[in-house]
C-alpha cells in the first residue's frame, strides 16, 4: 500500500451545457423576495448599528445593553448582503444553503415576540413593521427553498474548488457547536443570563441564541455539498457580520462584563471565528485560482460576482 497522502482536491472543471448550466437558476419569486427584504434590513442595521442607544424611542423594543443591538445588527449587515447575492447573481446553488439558515433565524425571532409580547413597543412604526417581517418572513423564505430546490443539479460550477472532506468536517463541527449554543439560549435563557459575556434578559438571550444558529445551520451543509461555489457567498456573508461583531464588541468595550469568564472567552472566540473563516475563504479562493481559467464559453455568474 502507497505511503503518499491523497492529492489535494482540485478545482472540478465542467463542461458548459451540463446541468449546471442549463439550469440552477434563482427564480424570480426568490429575487422579489430578497428586493423587498433588503431595505428593511438596511434601516434595521442603521437604528442598531449606528444608534444601539436609542432603542427605546426608534426601536420595536427597547434593547439593553446597546451590545446586544448591535449584534443583532450585525446579523442583519450580513444578511444584507446575502439577499444582495440573490440580486446579483445567477445560480440558485450560489445562494441556496443560507435560506435554511434564515429560516431558522426568523422563526426563532418570530417565536421570541410571542412569548415577550409584553416588552414591544405596540403602535410604534417600527413594532408593526417587525411583527408584520417576522410574520411573513419565515414562510417566504421557505417558500423560496422549496421552490428554488430543485433548480439545482447538485454538479459544480465550470470552474469550482472541491472542499476537503476534513475542512468540511471541522467547520460542521465548529457549526454544531454555534448552534448547540444558541439553542439552548433559546429554550432555557435563564441558564445564560448570569454566566453570559454582558446583561441578558429572557428576550435578548433568545436572540442571542437565534444569532447563533445562523453560522451553525449554514455549516451544517458542508456535511453534504463539497463545492466552494455552494458556500462562497454565504461565507463572505458570514465574514462581514463577524468583522462589524469585533467592532462592536471593541465599541462596546465597557458593556461586557469582564469578571465574568465568559467575556474574553466570548471576545477571543469572535476573534478567532473571523481569523479562521478568513483563513478558509482565502484558502479556497486560492486553490480556485490555481486552477487557471477554462476556456470556452461558460456560466460561471455564480462565481465571479
Amino acid at each position: 500500500m502507497s505511503s503518499h497522502p491523497p492529492p489535494e482536491p482540485a478545482a472540478t472543471p465542467v463542461r458548459p451545457g451540463t446541468a449546471s448550466t442549463r439550469g440552477d437558476r434563482i427564480l424570480p419569486y426568490t429575487r422579489v423576495v430578497s428586493a423587498i427584504i433588503i431595505p428593511f434590513l438596511v434601516v434595521a442595521s442603521v437604528l442598531l448599528y449606528i444608534l444601539p442607544g436609542r432603542t427605546d424611542e426608534l426601536f420595536a423594543w427597547t434593547i439593553v445593553p446597546p451590545i446586544t443591538a448591535m449584534l443583532l445588527g450585525c446579523a442583519y449587515i450580513g444578511g444584507i448582503w446575502f439577499f444582495a447575492a440573490c440580486l446579483r447573481l445567477r445560480r440558485w446553488h450560489a445562494v441556496g444553503w443560507g435560506f435554511p439558515a434564515v429560516f431558522v433565524f426568523a422563526s426563532l425571532l418570530a417565536i421570541s415576540t410571542f412569548l415577550h409580547w409584553d416588552r414591544f413597543h405596540f403602535g410604534h412604526i417600527s413594532f408593526i413593521v417587525w411583527v408584520t417581517l417576522y410574520v411573513t418572513t419565515p414562510v417566504l423564505v421557505l417558500v423560496a427553498f422549496i421552490l428554488n430546490r430543485p433548480q439545482d443539479p447538485g454538479t459544480p460550477d465550470a470552474r469550482d474548488y472541491t472542499i476537503p472532506r476534513w475542512l468540511r468536517g471541522l467547520l460542521a463541527v465548529v457549526g454544531l457547536i454555534a448552534t448547540v449554543t444558541g439553542v439552548v439560549l433559546f429554550v432555557a435563557p435563564q441558564l445564560a443570563i448570569d454566566i453570559w459575556a454582558w446583561e441578558l434578559t429572557p428576550l435578548t438571550a433568545r436572540v442571542a441564541g437565534a444569532i447563533l444558529t445562523l453560522p451553525g445551520v449554514v455549516n451544517a451543509w458542508l456535511f453534504v455539498d463539497s463545492r466552494w461555489s455552494a458556500f462562497r457567498s454565504v461565507v463572505q456573508a458570514e465574514l462581514i457580520s463577524l468583522v462589524f461583531i469585533v467592532a462592536s464588541l471593541i465599541i462596546r468595550w465597557n458593556d461586557l462584563l469582564w469578571d465574568r469568564p465568559s467575556a474574553p472567552l466570548f471576545f477571543g472566540g469572535i476573534v478567532v471565528s473571523l481569523l479562521a473563516y478568513a483563513a478558509f475563504y482565502v484558502y479556497c479562493e486560492r486553490r480556485l485560482a490555481a486552477a487557471g481559467r477554462p476556456q470556452g464559453p461558460r456560466d460561471q455568474q455564480g462565481l465571479e460576482q
